[in-house]
This record gives C-alpha cells, structure tokens and sequence, in this order.
C-alpha cells in the first residue's frame, strides 16, 4: 500500500452507481454553484459520472442550468431543444452534431446526447418557466455572435441594425480569421473596440428594457466583446489571453445566475484547470486565475463546490495538434509519485472523495502532480509534461477517481478548418 493508504481507505466511497454520491449529495447542499471538471476532454467516464451526478442535483437540489466550456450560439440551439421550444429539435442530438468549432467532439458526442436527452424528458413535466436550462460560457464565438446579434435586431429592433453592422463591417476584412485580426491591432491599437463597446452599450440598454426577449442578443454582444479582448491578448500568449478567457466564463456565469433568479443555482462542467482553484496550483505562480478561484472569491466558498476528476491509465479522444483530425490514443500509467499513481495503488477503481472542512489528511495537503490533458495531446511528453502541482485539498472539494477510463463517443471525427488560435495552456 502507498504512502497514504491508510487515508484513501478513510475517505474512498466505491461508485457503483449515481445512489453512491450522497455523501457528496450531502456536501453540496444550499450551495448555489457545483463546478464538475474533467482531467481531459475525451474521456468517457468523466461525462457519463459527471452527468449522472449533475443528474441528481438537479431532481434533489433544484439547479436550473447546466454551463459547459462551449459557445453560446452553439449552446443555445442545445438549450432551446431540451427546453422544447417552438421550431427547436426534437432530438437535442440534431443541435449537439450542428456543433462545428474545433475540436467538436467536447459537447458533439454520444455522452452529452444522452444527458441532454435526458434533460428534455425531465423538462416535458415543467412549465416553461421552470425548464432546466443549458448554456455556453466560453468567448470563441465572435462571428457566429455577431450573426446572431444581426438576426435578433432585424426582428425586434431594426433601428439598432446600423450599430452591429457597424461593428460587423470593422472585422469583416479579417475574413473571419481572429489571428489576422490581432496582428492588425499591432497597427491600429484601437481595432475594433470602439464599435464594439457601442454594440454592447446599446444591447444592455436593450436587455435592461425588456427583459428576457434580449437577454440572448446581449449575451452575444458580452462574447463579442471578450473575444475581441481575447484576440488581441493572444498576441502576447500565455497568461494575458487564458485571464481573459476566464474571467469572462465567471462573468458570463454571474449574469446566468442573475437571469435565471435570486434562487437560481448553477452547475458547471468545464476541465479541471478551470474549475480547480488555480490558488492551490503552480497557476497562480504565472498569475493565472480561474473560473473556481473567481467564483470562490465572488460568491465565497461555502457556496461554491468544486469537483475534480482523474485518472490512471486508458483511452482518450484528443488531436495531436490544433485542428486535426480526432484521434483515440492511449493514455499511459500515471508518472511516479503524481496524485494519480498514489491513487493507482490505494484506491478502489472507482471512488468519491468528498474532502474534511478542516483537519485534512496529508493526501489534501500535500503538493503533488495531477495530471491534467489537452484536446492537444502527446503521451509520449507524460514524462515532463501534462501535470500541475496541486495541493489537492485547496483546489477542490471532492475528487472523483477512474483508475482505467475508456474514450468518448465522438458524433463525428471529420477534421474541421480551425482559425482560432490554440488556448493555453495545453489546449485545454
């Protein structure tokens, strides 16, 4: 037995089935945020557990919308099938296979399918009102957002159709292509800015006058808006561009919760870089930050219940470089002495930890690699690559474990033409 034997076994509930997160079930309970992540974005029991779980907090603890690491476009065509509205799918699979952004295989997969399936059904006995709903957090939609803008004001508002032409025409000579875009703010500092931020003034102004019926409009002026920051600050790499990202996913999650109601409550599936307190990992070194860490520090932390996932060994889908085709490559044995060797050794093949408030065992305390891989990946680079020191503990409240784990159900592995840049770090 490891070094912290004796502790696994302590705090180890073998899963079986969804009726084995009560003690988890238990932890959550008033809080107003669940965040479940994932150690990649291709592996099937990550999805399969995570909505099983997310399952469950909706039926016993009442969580009104699901926000995925995806684009809002995109997301609401899921969102208006599994809330079963006029002219949307009948089958969210139709929605969830239109998705067409690199690396697709995140949310267009059989995995999702199934939940949002699921999601309908459990829908059809609520009123319209009351229908869980399911968004996108993420700021890559720039285009596609602004086409939906255009739409929007056609119909309810052709007065303001001007204004997001305006900004519209502005990126139109970048043909579509965010890195062209962002050189030529080396050129003209400004770009864009100016009729974005006027786009945007105006579609709150919208929104704060009727409500819900813009709600949509102005959330994609909110994406326009960061992808046009995320752009620009991609030039300089690394930590500008990943805080921007960030930080609009935790705005973006604010203004739903606020949408949604004084008593709304939120789940979060996204990868653990994101949901895991970037605080308690070499992160912060950087100055990184993260969507759990900003949701700790605006909501506090007795409202907010982050959740991380491993594994040791297996399968996984992932491209060996941004944009190519979906691959199932193997994932290999744990690096020595990582979190998840120590769990290789010690733990059930698949286990919940739900965390002490205080007095934590060495496990949590701790600094130890946790392996963290990107829709970018290369087994061979476990070696020195593909880990972020962690203080378990810190960086999470609960910890779901898979010692072998299988690769996901893509709906299609095409490769698809990829303008965005690669996010950083590792593609995740």
């Amino acid at each position: 037995m490891g070094r912290y034997g004796d502790e696994v076994a302590a705090m180890a509930v073998p899963l079986h089935d969804a009726g084995d997160f009560d003690v988890l079930i238990d932890r959550v309970g008033d809080a107003r945020v669940v965040m479940l992540g994932e150690a990649s974005h291709g592996t099937h029991e990550f999805y399969r557990w995570r909505a099983l779980l997310t399952r469950r907090l909706i039926t016993e603890k009442g969580f009104s919308f699901v926000a995925v690491e995806g684009d809002w476009p995109a997301c609401a065509r899921v969102d208006d099938s599994v809330r079963r509205r006029p002219d949307a799918p009948e089958d969210p699979r139709a929605a969830l296979a239109a998705f067409d952004r690199w690396p697709t295989w995140m949310w267009a997969n059989e995995e999702v399918v199934d939940f949002a399936r699921w999601l309908r059904t459990h829908n059809a006995g609520l009123a319209k009102e009351e229908r869980v709903a399911f968004h996108g957090l993420d700021v890559y939609s720039l285009w596609e957002s602004l086409r939906e803008i255009l739409t929007h004001l056609r119909e309810h508002d052709p007065e303001e159709v001007p204004t997001a032409l305006a900004a519209y025409r502005c990126f139109e000579p970048h043909g579509e292509d965010p890195q062209e875009y962002a050189i030529s703010t080396r050129f003209v500092p400004r770009g864009c800015e100016n009729e974005v931020v006027d786009l945007l003034v105006r579609l709150r102004r919208q929104a704060d006058a009727d409500g819900a019926r813009s709600f949509g409009a102005w959330q994609n002026a909110e994406v326009v808006a960061g992808a046009e920051r995320y752009y620009r600050a991609v030039l300089g790499g690394g930590q500008p561009s990943w805080n921007v990202r960030d930080r609009h996913m935790d705005d973006t999650l604010d203004r739903l919760l606020d949408h949604h109601g004084s008593g709304s409550k939120a789940v979060v599936w996204a990868h653990n870089t994101h949901v895991g307190d970037a605080r308690a990992t070499e992160m912060s070194l950087s100055g990184l930050v993260n969507v759990g860490q900003l949701a700790r520090e605006r909501y506090g932390a007795e409202q907010v219940v982050l959740v991380g996932f491993g594994t040791h060994s297996g399968t996984v889908v992932a491209g060996e470089a941004w944009g190519a085709g979906t691959q199932v490559m193997s994932v290999p044995p744990a690096r020595p002495g990582s979190l998840e060797d120590e769990l290789h050794h010690t733990a059930p093949g698949a286990a919940l930890f739900t965390f002490p408030r205080s007095e934590q065992p060495d496990l949590l305390t701790t600094t130890l690699p946790h392996r963290a891989i990107g829709v970018v990946y290369h087994p061979e680079r476990e070696r020195w690559g593909n880990y972020v020191s962690t203080v378990l503990g810190e960086r999470y409240d609960a910890f779901l474990w898979f010692d072998q784990t299988t690769a996901l159900h893509p709906l299609h592995t095409r490769r698809v033409d990829v303008l965005e840049p690669e996010t950083y770090p590792s593609g995740v």
